[in-house]
């Protein structure tokens, strides 16, 4: 008696998924760079994550003082990501992969990048202040950009919606 056995045809393995990594900030750009990301993503059949990173206070004189405000900080963090992660669902019918990490943003955004493979793209908008397109841009355009494994796509921060729209 002979076994059935099903097989794929080896033109339909499985795609690998484009992941878009937005830092989210305070920064009024991020809207920008988050739109641009759900667009894509929903365009190129990709998904979205969302990173904020807590930036290390200087040491406080009583442990629990410290304790407690990291709490607080963590948990303001979680609320933030929670509230884009409903915006991304809207964009884009599913949900992003959410991190939260403590320390330096630089060091941060490259060591999720080095920790997850499947992040293939990182999204950020440009200030529109004349002084400049901002820090995560200015470093990983200047020292950063040889320790990126992936590419990075630069948003204009001042496009609209629908300009926004129109270009993905």
């Amino acid at each position: 008696m002979t076994e059935a056995t099903e097989s794929t045809p080896p033109d339909a393995a499985a795609k690998p998924v484009r992941i878009f990594l937005v830092v989210a900030d305070d920064s009024p750009e991020l809207k920008v760079a988050l739109r641009y990301a759900c667009l894509r993503a929903r365009k190129s059949g990709g998904k979205v994550a969302l990173l904020t990173v807590i930036e290390k206070e200087e040491m406080q004189h009583w442990l629990a003082v410290e304790n407690l405000i990291r709490e607080e900080k963590r948990d303001e963090a979680e609320r933030k990501l929670q509230k884009l992660a409903r915006e991304v669902i809207q964009l884009t019918g599913s949900l992003p992969a959410l991190y939260v990490r403590e320390g330096n943003r630089h060091e941060e955004v490259l060591a999720l990048i080095a920790e997850e493979p499947s992040i293939s793209i990182l999204v950020l908008a440009a200030d529109t202040d004349p002084e400049g397109p901002g820090p995560l841009i200015s470093y990983y355009t200047g020292r950063g950009l040889s320790r990126l494994r992936i590419p990075l796509t630069i948003v204009p921060g001042g496009l609209s919606s629908e300009a926004l729209d129109a270009i993905t």
